[in-house]
């Protein structure tokens, strides 16, 4: 009976033979494939696996025979993704702050069965990192799942937030109680997922890291603040928003070097209007929320860059720069 078995794989076993141990530049001769199906106790004549190999290829499997030596090898060409493609997809993973350790590892091992046994070490080779930071948090994919089934079922979700204390443990805000969100959106910025949802409460649109948020779970209750997502632009959300972090929005005047013309289309999008002031430098004026992390981000390009208004935003930025030179002496 288990023979029988083994014959009815021979299909499967023929596309898994192929799939795994050829590539462009690697194939197998007859005599190899019959050997390779004799290790699963399938026995086969020649005839049966020119037609299983016809078959394969309705099926849609490139399997490629050429003649070499007097004798045919055949292997797998065109494949579903090539490994260039796998390769920014393995790099994507790596980089994925929010994707922890163990989950990166499973996800690259998933994506390597796309290729031969050979390409699959190059792939290896490709995407070693070593001491990248990770999130702590499994339940992730988790809460990116029940995300977009309460945003299918147009309800509202609770969970629990947290950050992080200088013992490295986990304090929960409002003391551990739930937050009711009407979730509207996940968004990608600097590395991070987060959640884009109003606040009834509040009556506004909020963001939440989806890495620090527990327990989270659908709720009966239907969603609310549809008007206030219609308004609501989450590019030029994150245009406006330093590292996600909140602060008064406002619209400010800077005067940049000609050489930081890169990093300004980078960070506001090639719609950005550069108005020239001399033959060294231009002017932008944009909507941003006024956090330390954008005073920052200013801070950072040295004398390129000198936020020139609104007053209250330059007076901003002197008092920082005096409280951090306080701080060093």
């Amino acid at each position: 009976m288990a023979k029988e078995s083994n014959q009815k794989l021979k299909l499967m076993r023929l596309m898994q033979i192929m799939l795994e141990q050829t590539d462009d530049e690697h194939s197998l001769t007859m005599k190899q494939i019959l050997a390779e199906l004799q290790r699963y106790g399938i026995t086969a004549e020649r005839k049966s696996i020119y037609a299983d190999m016809e078959a394969l290829r309705l099926y849609g499997i490139d399997i490629i025979g050429e003649k070499r030596n007097k004798a045919y090898h055949y292997h797998v060409g065109a494949r579903e993704f090539e490994l260039a493609e796998l390769k920014l997809l393995v790099d994507a993973v790596q980089s994925s702050k929010f994707i922890t350790e163990k989950k990166s590892k499973k996800l690259i091992k998933k994506l390597e069965g796309f290729l031969s046994r050979y390409d699959a070490k190059k792939l290896q080779r490709q995407v070693y990192v070593s001491g990248r930071i990770k999130t702590m948090n499994e339940s992730i994919y988790y809460n990116v799942d029940f995300i977009h089934e309460a945003i299918a079922s147009n309800v509202k979700i609770k969970f629990q937030y947290y950050n992080w204390d200088t013992d490295k443990n986990m304090v929960f805000r409002h003391n551990g109680e739930d937050f009711y969100i009407s979730p509207w959106g996940l968004l990608w910025d600097d590395e991070n997922y987060y959640l884009i949802g109003y606040d009834s409460l509040a009556g506004i649109m909020k963001h939440y890291r989806v890495d620090k948020m527990l327990n989270l779970n659908l709720t009966t209750d239907k969603r609310e603040g549809r008007q206030y997502f219609r308004e609501y632009d989450m590019a030029i959300y994150t245009k406006k928003h330093f590292g996600m972090f909140d602060g008064k929005e406002e619209r400010v005047k800077i005067a940049f070097e000609n050489r930081f013309a890169g990093v300004v289309i980078d960070r506001f999008g090639k719609d950005v209007t550069m108005r020239k002031i001399d033959e060294e430098h231009f002017v932008v004026v944009v909507d941003v929320a006024v956090s330390e992390q954008f005073l920052g981000w200013v801070f950072a390009l040295g004398s390129g860059a000198r936020i020139v208004g609104p007053e209250n935003v330059v007076e901003r930025m002197r008092e920082q720069i005096r409280m951090e030179g306080e701080m060093y002496g």
